[in-house]
C-alpha cells in the first residue's frame, strides 16, 4: 500500500526478526556469520533482509557484536596535504567496514592538553589512530592507555622497530634518496635542502635520505636550511639560497615549501630550471599545475590511512595483529622544474 506524504522508515533488526519469525538475537547471529544458526533459519532471515531492504549500519552492528564500531583519529592538523589524505584514507576504509570515524584535534603539544584529548578519545570505547608527525602527535601516541587498541601513523623510523608495534609509515628516507639522486644525475655538483620540521629527532628521515645520497655520490653536503610546513617558510629559505650563485639544485621537504622557493627564485631573477632546479616532496595536487610544473616524489598518503585502519580493524575484530610495516613505494615524478645546471656554472 502506498501512503502519500509519508516517508517509509528504514527496516530495523527487529522488523527482520518479526518477518522471519525469529528473535532479534538470531538475526544478529546471521548478520555476523555465527555458525550456530540452522541453515533453514539462516535462509529465512536472509530472505527477510532482502525483502525489507534492511541495511546494516554502525549502530546496529555495535548492538549485534557487543563492540563499539567507531574509531577516533587524533591529529594536530587536518589541512596539510599528507594529514588530510591520511584522514580521507581512514574514512574510506572505515566506511566500507561500517565503522564511524571521529576526529580529535590536538590543539597543543602541552602534556596536560594532550592527555585530556587522549582521554576524551578513549572514552568513546573504540580504537584510536594517532597521526604522529609532530610533537603533539608523538606525545599523544605515548599517552594512550595500556590495553586501548591504537595504531600510530609515524615518521619513517631511524631503524626497524622491534616487537609488534602497530605502526605504519611511508619510506621517506628512500624517497628523499631517489629525488636527490635524480638531481645529481643531471650533473648538479651539489643539492641543497630545505627541511620540514621533524617530530621525533633532530634529523628527519627525509633529511637522512638526502644526506645519504650525497655521500654515496661523493658530493658536497651543504647545511640544510630549516623551513616550516608552508610556502612562507620555503619563500624565506629560497631568498637565502637565491643569493648564492653556486646554488643550482634545491630539494624541498614538501611541495608547499617548493612553492615558496619557486616564488623566491622568480623574485630574484633565477630561472627554473635554466639556472636552478627545484624538486618537492609528496606530489600535492597543485604540483602538476605550477609554472614550471614541479618535479616531486609521490607518496600514497591515502593508502597509508587505509592501511592504518586495516591494522586497527584487525585488532578490534580480534584478528591476527600485523607488526609495524612501511606502506607504499615512493615514486619519483619528473616534471619541468628539474634540468641540468647552466653550462657556465
Amino acid at each position: 500500500m502506498h501512503v502519500t506524504g509519508h516517508t517509509r522508515r528504514p527496516a530495523s533488526i527487529r522488523d527482520v526478526a518479526t518477518a522471519a519469525g525469529v528473535s532479534y538475537q538470531t538475526v544478529s547471529r546471521v548478520i555476523n556469520g555465527h555458525p550456530s544458526v540452522k541453515p533453514d533459519t539462516r535462509d529465512r532471515v536472509l530472505a527477510a533482509i532482502g525483502e525489507l531492504g534492511f541495511r546494516r549500519n554502525a549502530t546496529a552492528l555495535a548492538l549485534a557484536s557487543g563492540r563499539s564500531r567507531a574509531v577516533t583519529v587524533l591529529t594536530a592538523d587536518t589541512t596539510h596535504y599528507g594529514y588530510a589524505c591520511i584522514l580521507r584514507g581512514v574514512e574510506e576504509a572505515a566506511r566500507a567496514a561500517s565503522y564511524a570515524v571521529g576526529i580529535g584535534v590536538l590543539e597543543s603539544a602541552g602534556e596536560a592538553a594532550v592527555a585530556a584529548q587522549v582521554q576524551r578519545a578513549a572514552d568513546t570505547s573504540g580504537g584510536l589512530i594517532v597521526i604522529a608527525y609532530d610533537p603533539a602527535g608523538v606525545r599523544a601516541l605515548g599517552a594512550v592507555p595500556a590495553g586501548l587498541p591504537v595504531v600510530g601513523v609515524v615518521e619513517t623510523p631511524a631503524s626497524p622497530p622491534g616487537g609488534d608495534l602497530p605502526w605504519v609509515w611511508t619510506d621517506d628516507r628512500e624517497a628523499a634518496y631517489e629525488a636527490t639522486r635524480h638531481l645529481l644525475s643531471l650533473s648538479h655538483e651539489a643539492v641543497h635542502y630545505v627541511a620540514i620540521p621533524s617530530s621525533t629527532r633532530r634529523t628527519s628521515a627525509r633529511t637522512a635520505g638526502w644526506r645519504q645520497a650525497l655521500r654515496d655520490a661523493g658530493a658536497p653536503e651543504p647545511r640544510p636550511v630549516q623551513g616550516s610546513w608552508g610556502p612562507e617558510g620555503g619563500h624565506a629559505a629560497g631568498l637565502k639560497l637565491a643569493r648564492d650563485p653556486a646554488v643550482t639544485a634545491i630539494l624541498c621537504g614538501n611541495d608547499d615549501l617548493a612553492l615558496g622557493v619557486l616564488r623566491a627564485l622568480h623574485e630574484c631573477g633565477r630561472a627554473v630550471p635554466g639556472e636552478v632546479s627545484v624538486a618537492g616532496f609528496d606530489d600535492a595536487p597543485h604540483s602538476a599545475y605550477l609554472t614550471p610544473s614541479l618535479t616531486t616524489v609521490r607518496l600514497d598518503f591515502t593508502g597509508l590511512g587505509r592501511a592504518a585502519f586495516a591494522l586497527l580493524h584487525g585488532v578490534l575484530e580480534e584478528a591476527v595483529q600485523i607488526g609495524p610495516h612501511p606502506v607504499s613505494v615512493p615514486e619519483l615524478v619528473v616534471r619541468e622544474s628539474s634540468g641540468p645546471p647552466p653550462v657556465t656554472a
